[in-house]
């Protein structure tokens, strides 16, 4: 029964072997998997450099390029950094094995197939795979709220630095306008000083003099305006 998980993923063979292919290519696309081929390493690499797949089964014995060149040259690709390599192989020698691991496969299935051993494989895999992508996409996703907030909180900031009001009844002097301090005791004059003062203090409003006309005419009525 072909799952519908199955059929988000694509997968890329790649072998010299057209019967190792169509035998590979059989089992996968029963699952629903979307399978791709190159029966070479160099046209794995151009193919890879225009189709994004969720893994990769790749033959170790190849001619001109071996799967071991052709998978340190996937890892050069940044796109293909994070994908999964698995090595097909004849070869069950250990060193050829760590030496897989090494140019970076996450693991190899050996030749020949066993279609539950691969796809077991196949499928443990692509579900590690999934379950990085989501917590890389998580990971993004929170990068770009932690942006977001961190802006707004600076706008916050900014404009809490721009503004600072006043609530409630100021106690205001109705001669000298000078506002008695919040808390103090109204009949002592240290504890009443001058608007301008107050404001200072309380917001963040920043003071330049002048004189209204009123006052020029008063102080200076040799300046102040004709009309």
């Amino acid at each position: 029964m072909i799952q519908n998980e199955t059929e988000q993923f694509g997968i890329l063979i790649v072998d010299d072997i057209p019967a190792n292919i169509q035998v590979l290519g059989n089992i996968l696309q029963e699952e629903g998997y979307a399978v791709s081929f190159a029966m070479s390493g160099k046209q794995a690499l151009e193919m890879i450099l225009s189709d994004p797949y969720d893994l990769i089964l790749l033959d170790v014995m190849m001619p001109e390029m071996d799967g071991f060149e052709v998978c340190m040259r996937f890892k050069k690709i940044p796109r293909v950094v994070a994908t999964p390599i698995i090595f097909l192989t004849a070869r069950t020698d250990r060193d050829d094995i760590i030496k897989g691991f090494d140019v970076g496969a996450v693991d190899y299935v050996t030749k020949p197939f066993n279609p539950a051993e691969l796809l077991a494989r196949v499928r443990t895999h692509l579900e590690l795979k999934r379950a990085r992508d989501r917590i890389h996409q998580s990971y993004q996703e929170l990068a770009e709220k932690n942006m977001q907030l961190r802006l707004l909180n600076e706008e916050l900031q900014k404009a809490l630095k721009e503004i600072k009001t006043l609530e409630g009844l100021l106690p205001i002097c109705a001669n000298c306008k000078k506002i008695r301090k919040e808390g103090a005791p109204y009949d002592v004059q240290e504890s009443w000083i001058a608007l301008e003062t107050y404001l200072q203090e309380h917001t963040q409003a920043q003071f330049t003099h002048s004189i209204c006309p009123d006052c020029m005419r008063k102080l200076y009525p040799e300046f102040a305006p004709k009309n």
